[in-house]
């Protein structure tokens, strides 16, 4: 993938003024249950135009549900759902050539080559040869242009699914795990063609394991836990309002796990991979105490991050199949919403 390489929109489709005061998708009150089980449960969502917005939750949480009704491909029990002003059920066609879908298991013209493979997915949403050939370059399959889909690696796969969905310069772009099957460096690169989209304009939705990801990568995120929105906001507000500990890591050897419980200020003390891990909320305190027993030499501070709050979020309900207490009520606004699996006509 070439991180200098920027996405264009078709010719025919121009990018959305981001200016404008209409939402992207408006969630209101959607339901849905499958026989005993309340899949989505009263999800009130919007994501703004323009913005890079992810969906996290565990397994099971109710994502995909609520994506797929968002695409119009199932119907809510009740609520409503508006996407870029229009309703996606019944199933509106108009909508198809606005939208690009990446799932985990998108469907491949196996017998084509990736270039033949994307030629067509660009035909069929009246988008040119030259759009797919640049969008095959934006994904790093420049290279791998001429080889059949069946011979891909599961990595190169998962980038010709990602190019499937940008080929014709889609307004509001839904990804799925889009970063499950790549390496590092690919990973990281990818991160810079999403920058570029939101950067053209564009509105991603965005769902992902990969916390570091998402913290990274979008303006807002909702956690989504037993079919409901139990946290939203910014990453970095989020993070804050939570009050996760900051770790400081210590040599073993320079401290004792008693000397370092009795330091006022520390939470917890535990012993991880040769260094003591002592928890703190008042890390510059702990901090100016650690500096008078021993010294500051090899001492590490790790911060709290998103991946933490979400561990908070999603762990009791993980343990006790049941929704965790929400955050504070200024977290989670007007809510939001989404994962997704294929739309096509």
């Amino acid at each position: 993938m070439s991180e200098a390489s920027t996405m264009e929109p078709v010719p025919d489709r121009p990018v959305p003024d981001r200016t404008s005061t209409e939402a992207a998708v408006v969630v209101d009150a959607i339901r849905k249950r499958y026989g005993d089980r309340q899949a989505v449960d009263g999800v009130s969502l919007t994501v703004q135009r323009g913005e890079f917005f992810g969906l996290l939750g565990p397994n099971g949480a109710g994502k995909t549900t609520l994506v797929e009704i968002m695409e119009g491909l199932r119907q809510a029990d009740s609520g409503t759902v508006t996407v870029l002003g229009q309703s996606p059920w019944p199933r509106n066609v108009a909508l198809l050539p606005l939208l690009g879908v990446q799932t985990q298991t998108s469907a491949f013209f196996v017998r084509q080559t990736a270039r033949e493979h994307l030629r067509t997915v660009a035909a069929l949403y009246g988008a040119g040869p030259a759009d797919a050939d640049r969008t095959l370059e934006s994904v790093g399959l420049t290279e791998q242009r001429d080889v059949l889909v069946e011979n891909l690696s599961g990595g190169q796969r998962q980038r010709l699914a990602i190019a499937s969905a940008l080929v014709h310069g889609p307004e509001l772009i839904f990804l799925d795990e889009p970063t499950a099957a790549l390496d590092p460096q690919a990973r990281r690169e990818l991160w810079q063609v999403l920058r570029d989209l939101k950067s053209a304009g564009r509105t991603i939705v965005y769902t992902t394991h990969h916390l570091d990801e998402a913290e990274a990568l979008c303006d807002r995120v909702a956690i989504l836990v037993a079919g409901a929105v139990v946290a939203l906001d910014s990453p970095h507000h989020l993070v804050t309002a939570a009050g996760a500990p900051t770790r400081l890591l210590i040599p073993e050897e320079r401290l004792s796990v008693a000397d370092a419980e009795a330091i006022p200020g520390v939470d917890r003390v535990t012993v991880q991979g040769g260094s003591l891990v002592l928890e703190t909320t008042v890390s510059g305190k702990v901090l100016r105490a650690v500096d008078a027993l021993t010294g500051l030499d090899g001492v590490q501070t790790r911060t709290a991050t998103l991946e933490d709050v979400y561990l908070e979020l999603t762990g009791a309900a993980d343990a006790q199949s049941a929704p965790p207490s929400p955050l504070p009520q200024k977290h989670q606004e007007h809510q939001e919403h989404q994962e997704h699996q294929e739309h096509q006509a």
